[in-house]
């Protein structure tokens, strides 16, 4: 997969997997990132699918339906190359945090319906439900911070709690934090998410 890797100054905290919206590049979410920890390792991942010219990480059928046949089949591919890209940039495979934006926290989100151990926390800003109907890992401690608008056009503020309820159900430690915007990021946003990071044992 095409990406970049930036090594960080303190390699005791986590690697940033920094997972794009829909027609974003591997480098749209280092801002982001260097918010929430600058001294942090990034690897930034685009997403192999073409939907009119805009990179994404898996196919829809329509505004908000996921192909869930290729949802599954590139959530396994990104999942195999973060073991290969732990090994090509000599980054720890265990402590890895996701940080995803809308397209970018779908397949975030995804990872953690479908892989137990594929990460070790989440940023998801403004995620949806990745799929439905079946049994999540045991996420038991896994941190996962949920950023999402109550105006949000894309992902009602339904299915954010859903999602949170289903993350939940499995285990793992949700923070939602609501702005009273759209689907579009903010730098609230984000200072939560770094406030929330902070907070959390995942840093060290």
């Amino acid at each position: 997969m095409k990406h970049i890797f930036h090594k960080g100054t303190d390699l005791e905290k986590p690697t940033f997997l920094l997972l794009h919206g829909t027609g974003g590049t591997e480098t749209d979410l280092l801002p982001i990132a260097g918010m929430i920890d600058d001294s942090a390792s990034v690897l930034g991942v685009r997403g192999n699918i073409s939907e009119n010219g805009m990179p994404r990480f898996f196919k829809r059928l329509a505004e908000g339906v996921f192909d869930e046949e290729d949802l599954i089949k590139q959530t396994k591919e990104l999942h195999q190359f973060l073991d290969t890209a732990a090994d090509d940039h000599n980054f720890n495979r265990d402590h890895l945090l996701a940080i995803g934006y809308s397209n970018g926290a779908n397949i975030a989100a995804s990872l953690l319906f479908h892989y137990q151990n594929s990460l070790q926390g989440a940023v998801l800003l403004h995620p949806m439900v990745p799929r439905r109907g079946i049994e999540l890992p045991d996420l038991t401690g896994l941190p996962v911070f949920i950023g999402a608008g109550t105006n949000d056009p894309i992902c009602s503020p339904e299915e954010t709690r859903e999602l949170a309820e289903m993350l939940e159900k499995s285990g793992a430690t949700v923070e939602v934090h609501w702005e009273n915007q759209g689907h579009q990021l903010t730098k609230s946003e984000i200072d939560k998410a770094a406030e929330w990071y902070r907070a959390t044992s995942i840093k060290k």
